[in-house]
């Protein structure tokens, strides 16, 4: 099952169908039929949940606003849009007293519907980022094997991911930002196949390679003749695209002079190919990834603020390896996997984890691999060994602090203190990122730093 999950409940079944066919051509594939409420309600029973139920208000047996008080009663996350041939007040105040997002009335044009379905979608997925916000637990997915590529045991990264999945059922641009090596583009893949677009082509672009003469080539394509040289047709990147997922990478480093370009087919959808007099379409979903800072680039007039804005329809940071060493051990293990070492050499000998633990990695899971890829060969075969690090890694090897000078243990309070006010000097005592970081809620983190004295 792909996408939102959308059910339609109604006793007209030429209706229901005309409304699935709607729906399929806006991209929503998992959808449901039902006649008779009754079914509903064993859908839910068996526990099978749904995003969204459209739900005529003139059912048999239990009517509509029956059927949306049993929804709301049961399955309070999904979102409800009533439809009637009556366009009376009274029921549509009521439908909303129930707690139905909206209340449309029959004939529905195609527009309609599919707009109002957007927004009701819309809604849930921002009650349910506000809700993993909130929440202690870690995040379930629906589709884990969309995420497998990533390794982490860290709260934050989890959040983050589950956001990822979340957005990944609308056609929103996604800004992605990081430093360098956090795995955007690995994140930016995750989202495609999390997608309803995930059989269509995923393309990725370094934008700070693109030149100011070739970029409307590039993108847009060209016609044969265009230009001296061009001795073919090419269709671009938009066309190559279409129906897929274009990733900007490196967007910060895109020229002004181009940012006003792509900021055309952002709001517009539409590009000419160089040569052409016909503009065209681009069913083209966008997500953008940098690791420079946006905000600073825009103060210096160096990046358009329109184009910040409309690509920033959903924003991931993803945190540095330095904010989760926690991940630490199980990409040295998942890594070395890849480097092709055999199951019985992946555990390191004593000291390793430590050693790379007690490292900041600027260059981040990038820099990681290379140092295992150097230990790997220094190895020759064997357990990866201190001696096999870079020198300035082995110098920096620490033992956390969890002991007096009289080796008397430190109380557990000592230690959360410590590590807490640690990771918030880190973080520049930024009290959201620290919050994150540490997998606390705001609240609980402004509590024990008043606590602290830092408040």
């Amino acid at each position: 099952m792909s996408g939102p999950r959308i059910l339609v409940v109604d006793d007209d079944r030429d209706y229901l169908e005309l409304v699935e066919r709607r729906l399929r051509q806006a991209g929503y594939e998992a959808v449901g039929l039902f006649e008779d409420p009754q079914g509903v309600r064993e859908r839910f029973a068996a526990r099978e949940s749904a995003d969204l139920a459209l739900i005529d208000v003139g059912l048999p047996g239990m009517d509509g606003r029956g059927l949306l008080e049993w929804i709301k009663r049961h399955s309070p996350a999904t979102e409800c849009l009533m439809v009637t041939a009556m366009n009376d007040a009274r029921t549509a105040i009521a439908c909303l007293r129930l707690g139905a997002y909206d209340y449309l009335v029959k004939p529905v044009s195609e527009e309609d519907l599919v707009f109002a379905v957007r927004r009701a979608l819309e809604r849930k997925r921002l009650l349910d980022l506000l809700a993993i916000e909130r929440s202690r637990r870690p995040p379930a997915f629906e589709r884990p094997e969309a995420f497998e590529g990533f390794v982490t045991a860290s709260a934050a990264v989890r959040k983050v991911l589950k956001e990822a999945e979340l957005h990944a059922a609308s056609d929103m641009p996604i800004l992605i930002t990081g430093e360098s090596g956090t795995g955007k583009e690995l994140l930016a893949r995750a989202i495609h196949r999390a997608s309803p677009r995930r059989e269509r082509p995923f393309l990725p672009v370094n934008m700070a390679a693109l030149s100011p003469e070739l970029f409307e080539s590039e993108f847009f394509g060209h016609l044969r003749g265009a230009f001296t040289g061009a001795e073919k047709d090419r269709p671009g990147h938009l066309r190559s695209c279409e129906g897929g997922t274009l990733f900007l990478d490196e967007i910060g480093n895109l020229s002004p002079a181009l940012q006003g370009k792509l900021l055309r087919v952002l709001q517009d959808g539409e590009f000419t190919p160089v040569g052409s007099s016909l503009p065209q379409r681009a069913d083209v979903r966008f997500i953008a990834a940098t690791n420079e800072d946006l905000e600073g680039l825009i103060t210096s007039r160096r990046f358009r603020l329109d184009l910040y804005y409309r690509i920033r329809g959903g924003w991931l940071h993803l945190p540095p390896l330095r904010e989760r060493r926690e991940d630490i051990p199980l990409l040295v293990v998942h890594l070395l996997a890849e480097l092709g070492v055999p199951p019985e050499e992946r555990e390191p000998a004593p000291g390793v984890i430590e050693a790379l633990a007690a490292h900041d990695f600027p260059g981040n899971v990038r820099e990681l691999r290379s140092i295992l890829q150097a230990a790997v060969n220094l190895a020759r075969g064997g357990r990866i060994a201190l001696e096999h690090l870079p020198p300035e890694l082995r110098a920096r090897r620490s033992t956390p602090c969890f002991f007096q000078p009289n080796g008397t243990p430190l109380p557990l309070a000592d230690v959360e203190k410590h590590h807490i006010l640690t990771v918030y000097e880190r973080l520049g005592r930024n009290k959201v990122r620290t919050a994150r970081a540490l997998g606390i809620g705001l609240n609980t983190l402004r509590r024990k730093l008043r606590a602290y004295g830092e408040g």
